[in-house]
C-alpha cells in the first residue's frame, strides 16, 4: 500500500472513530453532540492536506522532482507527481548535505526545510526573497524553475 493511501486511510478511520466517540459521549446532552462533528472533519481534512505538499508545482513538475530525487537522493517510491513524506525525506537528504538543513530527516517540509530549499533556490533558480522559511510566491516561482 502506498504511504499516501495509508495515511489518508488512517486519517479517515481516526475521524470516523472520533465522530462515533463524540456522538456516544454526548448522546444525552441535547445539542452538544453536533459540535464535535465539524471539528473532527476539519482535523481530518488538515491532516490529509499535510500528506502531500507540492508548493504550487503541477503533477508533471513534481514528477520531474521525484525523478531527480530517485536518481540522486535514494527516493524509491513511485513517480506519481505528489510530493509526500518520502519525497520530502529524500529532498531533506539533499538539503542536509548541501544547503544547511539541520533538522531531522522526517519528510515534513516545515520551516527549516523551506529555509534550506530557499538557499538552494537563491543560489541557482532566481529566488530573491528572504530566507524566512515561508513558501510564498517567490519561493514557489523559483521552485517551479527548479522543477522545470
Amino acid at each position: 500500500m502506498r504511504p499516501n493511501v495509508l495515511a489518508r486511510t488512517l486519517v479517515g478511520i481516526t475521524a470516523v472513530a472520533g465522530l462515533a466517540v463524540g456522538s456516544l459521549a454526548t448522546a444525552g446532552t441535547s445539542f452538544a453532540a453536533s459540535a464535535p462533528a465539524p471539528q473532527a472533519a476539519v482535523s481530518a481534512q488538515s491532516a490529509s492536506l499535510l500528506a502531500t505538499q507540492n508548493f504550487g508545482l503541477t503533477s508533471a513538475e513534481a514528477k520531474n522532482v521525484q525523478r531527480w530525487l530517485a536518481a540522486n537522493w535514494n527516493y524509491t517510491d513511485g513517480i506519481d507527481g505528489q510530493l509526500g513524506t518520502n519525497s520530502w525525506k529524500a529532498f531533506q537528504r539533499c538539503l542536509k548535505t548541501y544547503w544547511g538543513y539541520t533538522g531531522a530527516i522526517d519528510g515534513d517540509p516545515g520551516t527549516n526545510t523551506i529555509k534550506a530549499l530557499q538557499r538552494l533556490l537563491k543560489d541557482s533558480y532566481g529566488y530573491t526573497g528572504a530566507i524566512d522559511g515561508i513558501a510564498g510566491s517567490g519561493t514557489r516561482a523559483a521552485f517551479k524553475r527548479f522543477a522545470a
